[in-house]
């Protein structure tokens, strides 16, 4: 079976879970048993591991069909596999202890907010992580760090985590995405990992995508996702209710018809541009080559620009469902929900704009974020 197709089997049992995982504010076990069944949550581990190595364009086609059935299931699927790209800068033998399983999940948090003191083979580690999305389902947690010289992610196994139950939000309550801490604990030094330092320890293609750049182009797939969902929820309704004191539904609404064609067109030109940008540079690895800054802002820019367009694919929906979108049993709500917290994340955020400007009017920037 394609890794399209399991994603497909995965995405219909999520659909059917994903009140369930709301309520929870977590995915249903068995939303994560499929996911793990279906190979999506490892797709960057390398076949050297047993890995699929799945390509990013098809990567981020996954993650948006998944999202399409339920955002928060998409989410966990988008961490979970841009975290295994990890697996090519870790020392073999750690790597094989972590991603040699076809059942194992990582996940965590890159950003280096811990505390890393070194000791005689490795570093005492104490932080705490935000976003922790999908970790208490996870065999291996990353969590970034710096000091005494170390600036890079530390794994560690759960139970050495506390979990803070943090994740009371707006949207995407489903993907569990709660803080989680670390308090003192001994971390060997081969499950200490510094990309920019030791260099990739498994050679492919894939291992040269950058990590910062497919987590945000991750991040816009699982916003697709979301937006398309909301769009064929409008479809859906807007083919048998007629909205208050009209005697048209309101697919034969003139209005309706316009707005739903606008959001329509935006959201397809979005995901094109993504996939577009993000399958150039997937041809410039393959090819031997590296990816340069400029591609890097395109691939950026494209990602916050189907954020973007995601977020009002699911507004016009909302709005066109008028009583309809309010209650908890629509889909539409969710959406709405869901599509907004997705333009949250610093990776797609708005105020990235500013820096993908000054690249285009030939600026210097920082571009270690990009």
């Amino acid at each position: 079976m394609s890794i399209l197709a399991a994603a497909d089997a995965a995405a219909e049992v999520a659909a059917l879970h994903a009140d369930e995982s709301e309520a929870a504010r977590e995915l249903a076990p068995v939303v994560v048993d499929a996911l793990r069944a279906a190979g999506v949550l490892r797709m960057c581990v390398p076949a050297a591991y047993g890995g699929a190595e799945v390509d990013p364009p098809t990567m981020l086609e996954v993650i948006e069909r998944i999202a399409r059935a339920d955002g928060a299931a998409g989410w966990c699927t988008m961490i979970a596999s841009t975290t295994s790209l990890l697996s090519h800068y870790v020392e073999p033998a750690a790597a094989r202890r972590m991603w040699g399983s076809a059942s194992s999940i990582t996940g965590g948090v890159f950003a280096r907010v811990g505390t890393a003191v070194r000791v005689e083979g490795g570093y005492r580690v104490t932080g705490r992580w935000s976003w922790g999305s999908g970790t208490r389902h996870c065999d291996f947690i990353t969590g970034g760090a710096t000091g005494d010289g170390f600036s890079g992610s530390m794994w560690f196994t759960p139970d050495q985590v506390e979990f803070h139950d943090t994740w009371h939000t707006s949207g995407l309550r489903g993907t569990g995405s709660g803080d989680f801490s670390v308090t003192d604990v001994f971390v060997p030094d081969e499950f200490a990992t510094q990309p920019l330092v030791t260099g990739a320890q498994v050679e492919s293609a894939l291992g040269r995508f950058p990590d910062m750049t497919l987590l945000a182009v991750g991040v816009a797939a699982a916003g697709l996702g979301i937006g398309r969902h909301a769009l064929d929820s409008i479809v859906e309704l807007g083919a048998s209710k007629k909205p208050q004191f009209s005697t048209r539904t309101i697919s034969q609404s003139g209005v309706a018809q316009a707005e739903l064609a606008k959001a329509e067109g935006s959201l397809r030109a979005a995901r094109a541009f993504l996939f577009d940008e993000v399958s150039s540079a997937w041809g410039v690895l393959q090819a031997g080559g590296r990816i340069d800054v400029a591609s890097r802002a395109r691939m950026r820019l494209a990602g916050a620009h189907a954020a973007e367009a995601a977020v009002r694919a699911a507004d016009t929906a909302y709005t066109l469902g008028g009583g309809t979108s309010v209650f908890e049993s629509s889909a539409l709500q969710r959406c709405l929900r869901d599509a907004h917290v997705v333009t949250q994340h610093i990776m797609v955020a708005p105020r990235l704009y500013e820096t993908l400007g000054k690249v285009h009017f030939g600026l210097d920037i920082d571009a270690t974020m990009i």
